[in-house]
């Protein structure tokens, strides 16, 4: 197919549905995939953990034959699944061999952009009189000799990362650097703004997460991990990559929403998608225009049919689009995506029908359920034979599904 410029041009027209039907395909929804391609499914578009467990319901969801036991081999002892922070400063797994894309390719070109992506260090780097690319470097120099051949949580890495700065600075630097912050119950400031550059050098290959251990999340030095350095790759072509991923599973799509879903600015957004304008057509559906892949039209205009139930965890990657309260669910976007205690959704054929929100019984899991409709005998089958499957998944010994009223 050839490419046209996304500059203008006449737009193929879709409806909502297939824009629906298209992105639980290419987010493997439609049928799970077998375990030996657990790889592809999760560098799709990266699968979120956060909340920590999330990712693991999320692969359930999308492969057969998941467990935790497995997901922990690949992160832990063959390395090809990477744990770091990146879209959104958020913890995500992708494949090893994908890191380019999702840390390179995630970094924002420009300092401003950095900002805005770890958003909430200005008011810290103002009072030290001292630029994002500054604390970051000063960062970068110091936690080799912090780190090197040991794992520490972020509180623990941050203090001591935080001493060795204090030595680098100006007397007035240093007394601010050591004063109570803002962020956090008695944590100095200098330790928050030690927090925040650790984000920027997980985009920059030096640092990821090693598995969990008594319920922290360690960071190690990525070279020291895999026992190699990230590859150098073109900043360009790893975020033209990036943004073919995201095109791929929640295109038609906008720069807007884009921005949004890496965690930056609509503004900042040219240096990803001047690198694709040849490679993208405008959509209109439901009155807007979008951006899609051009090689994607064609599965676009017809889809594959979604059937079944998956229980998609907090922040699962199909409930993380962007326009999701106008082309997913207008009416009951408040329950799915702005209720207290981030509840899961229930999908039923290709529909989020519902939430659900899981608790600890005992040694047994209680699942609540809240449906905006009527689920079939049969649906309501299948919810439950997948409520096992998340118990069996979060160690519980059964099940109890309670269905509450129905939220109309």
């Amino acid at each position: 197919m050839t490419a046209r410029k996304s500059t203008g041009g006449t737009a193929a027209e879709v409806r909502t549905s297939d824009v629906i039907a298209f992105r639980l395909n290419a987010h493997h929804l439609t049928n799970r995939q077998p375990v030996a391609d657990l790889h592809r499914v999760a560098g799709a578009c990266g699968i979120q953990n956060s909340p920590p467990g999330s990712a693991l319901l999320a692969l359930h969801s999308r492969v057969e034959e998941v467990t935790q036991d497995r997901v922990d081999h690949l992160v832990g002892e063959e390395k090809s699944l990477l744990q770091t922070w990146c879209m959104r400063g958020a913890p995500f797994y992708f494949p090893t061999v994908d890191a380019p894309v999702f840390t390179t390719g995630v970094l924002p070109a420009t300092e401003a952009a950095r900002l805005h992506l770890i958003s909430g260090i200005d008011q810290a780097l103002n009072k030290l009189g001292m630029g994002l690319d500054e604390a970051v470097e000063i960062t970068a120099e110091e936690i080799g000799a912090v780190l090197s051949e040991r794992q520490l949580a972020i509180n623990e890495l941050g203090e001591e990362l935080a001493e060795r700065i204090a030595g680098r600075l100006s007397p007035a630097q240093r007394k601010t650097w050591q004063a109570k912050g803002p962020y956090g119950a008695n944590q100095p400031l200098g330790e928050a703004v030690v927090h925040f550059c650790i984000r920027m050098l997980t985009l920059r290959g030096i640092v990821c997460i090693a598995p969990r251990s008594e319920n922290k999340a360690p960071f190690v030095l990525f070279d020291e991990w895999l026992g190699r350095p990230l590859p150098q790759v073109d900043p360009d072509s790893a975020r033209a990559g990036l943004l073919r991923r995201y095109l791929h599973c929640y295109g038609p799509s906008t720069r807007k929403d884009f921005a949004t879903w890496v965690g930056v600015h609509a503004g900042d957004v040219d240096p990803w998608w001047t690198t694709l304008e040849d490679e993208l057509i405008p959509v209109e559906f439901d009155g807007h225009r979008a951006w899609i892949l051009a090689d994607d039209l064609e599965a676009l205009q017809s889809p594959s049919e979604t059937r079944g139930v998956q229980l998609l965890p907090p922040r699962d990657p199909y409930t993380q689009m962007r326009d999701r309260e106008t082309i997913v669910d207008k009416k009951h976007h408040r329950h799915v995506w702005k209720s207290v205690g981030e509840p899961g959704a229930v999908l039923a054929d290709g529909t989020i029908v519902g939430i659900w929100r899981p608790r600890k019984s005992g040694r047994q899991l209680a699942l609540t359920v809240q449906t905006f409709r009527s689920l079939s005998t049969e649906l309501r089958k299948q919810l439950r034979e997948e409520a096992d499957h998340v118990a069996e998944l979060r160690g519980a010994s059964g099940v109890q599904v309670t269905f509450d009223d129905e939220t109309r």
